[in-house]
């Protein structure tokens, strides 16, 4: 089956760090872009973060920038999402997906979800004191 399987989840307290993993099953990590979302109930998905497969670049949301790092390794077909000082508001399900339409991140596509598959179940992350 191919998709992703997120991991590292947990509940936290403001000011707290987490990383998440992001594994591939079925798939090479290495020919895609790979985004983070998250979602609270009743909202819309909102993009986090995006790294190419081309140059490792990346892109991350105003809400996260400085606070939160994305990294991929393709030999162990895992993307990382290094979360650093967590506060209330980022919680939500964390899930990536594959960019199937592109191999390189911009700032005004990486937003698009449409353009993403293989998504896995998500983790959820709680910040709450």
């Amino acid at each position: 089956q191919v998709q992703f399987v997120e991991s590292g989840g947990d509940l936290v307290q403001p000011g707290s760090s987490l990383r998440l993993s992001c594994a591939a099953s079925g798939f090479t990590l290495d020919d895609y872009a790979i985004g983070w979302f998250r979602q609270v109930p009743g909202k819309e998905r909102e993009a986090v973060s995006c790294i190419s497969a081309s140059d490792g670049s990346t892109v991350y949301s105003d809400s996260v920038k400085g606070r939160f790092s994305i990294s991929r390794d393709n030999a162990k077909t895992t993307v990382y999402l290094q979360m650093n000082n967590l506060k209330p508001e980022d919680t939500a399900v964390y899930s990536c997906g594959a960019n199937l339409m592109r191999r390189r991140c911009t700032v005004t596509s990486y937003t698009r979800g449409y353009e993403y598959g293989y998504w896995g179940q998500g983790t959820q992350v709680t910040v709450s004191s």
